[in-house]
């Protein structure tokens, strides 16, 4: 049975390594988990690992199972998957997902588990937190059958909006990224795909995730009178300007901003746990595999944080391996 562990822990901004972990013997109303994979959320980790948390935001921004503080030295992640070696019967051996930092084992709660459905592969699992983010976010917008719905910024959280806004009826959906290569994503999504400059206008909703100042300034421009910008962009430290003297008061024009960390009032009669069973549910979509775009071992995970900072490693979700740790 697993009692030793390792854990990927920031040393200082823009410093990552690899440390020893020894595990406790797990309780009674324990699991002890076995990683299989983990996933690089780019957005926020790169942000957490540059030092770029707003100090106001330090306590709003911890993860579940995080050790130590921002900016450094702590231990952050929170897409986890892995095997339960020890625990309650109806558990063990069972494929778990938990909103967990990179580490080989870890030992948690047994509720801070969920069991991944057969139908799911545990890669495609890691996953689970990003759709939940996105489950929240359609909450938050409610779009109608028929809406037209763009989402700028192809990144994991603005495809995996995408994707899911593709099973609604009748909603016309278009991914809009500066990358040209996100053509090919929207594809297997099942979208539309446009550049900036060529995005097409008067929608009824508009999903920002670019995490810019240019992405959420087009994406108002891209509304139709009252039309709203839902923003799930986490801009750490850095400003934003808006142009807001055109048209922005005479269309009558929302941006409203979503957030994971709340569940949507929209659905206040749902816990956490119902919001990231059902994006688990969810992700039985083969689909989604197509965010997937790279894989690298546990031992690796410093120098692909570091890449994935500088922009040398384009990737949307970046899947970590732990096998032979």
């Amino acid at each position: 049975m697993t009692r030793d562990a390792r854990a990927f822990w920031l040393r200082a901004p823009g410093e990552g390594e690899i440390r020893p972990v020894r595990l406790p013997a797990p309780g009674p109303d324990e699991v002890l988990v076995r990683a299989r994979y983990s996933g690089v959320s780019r957005g926020t980790e790169t942000l957490v690992f540059t030092g770029r948390v707003p100090t106001d935001q330090y306590a709003g921004m911890r993860a579940p199972f995080q050790e130590g503080d921002f900016p450094a030295p702590v231990k952050y992640g929170y897409l986890s998957v892995g095997e339960v070696e020890a625990g309650p019967a109806e558990l063990c051996g069972r494929t778990v997902f938990c909103l967990h930092p990179h580490q080989s084992a870890y030992v948690v709660p047994a509720d801070a588990v969920l069991p991944v459905p057969d139908c799911v592969p545990a890669a495609r699992a890691v996953l689970a937190g990003t759709v939940e983010t996105a489950v929240n976010a359609l909450w938050d917008a409610a779009p109608l059958v028929g809406d037209r719905v763009t989402v700028v910024g192809g990144g994991m959280v603005g495809c995996c909006v995408a994707a899911l806004l593709a099973r609604f009826p009748g909603v016309r959906v278009q991914l809009v990224d500066a990358d040209p290569a996100r053509a090919g994503v929207a594809a297997a999504l099942g979208v539309d795909f446009a550049l900036p400059a060529d995005a097409t206008g008067d929608r009824d909703l508009v999903v920002h995730a670019s995490a810019t100042g240019d992405g959420l300034q087009r994406s108002l421009e891209l509304l139709r009178p009252e039309g709203t910008v839902l923003e799930l962009s986490w801009y750490g430290d850095r400003p934003v300007t808006l142009a807001l003297g055109g048209a922005f008061h005479s269309r009558r024009l929302t941006v409203r901003s979503s957030q994971v960390g709340t569940v949507s009032p929209r659905r206040a009669d749902r816990s956490y746990a119902d919001r990231l069973a059902l994006a688990l549910e969810l992700l039985a979509d083969p689909a989604f595999d197509a965010l997937i775009t790279g894989r690298s071992r546990f031992a690796e995970l410093p120098d692909v944080l570091d890449r994935l900072s500088s922009g040398r490693l384009p990737a949307l979700c970046h899947l970590i391996t732990y096998d032979g740790e």
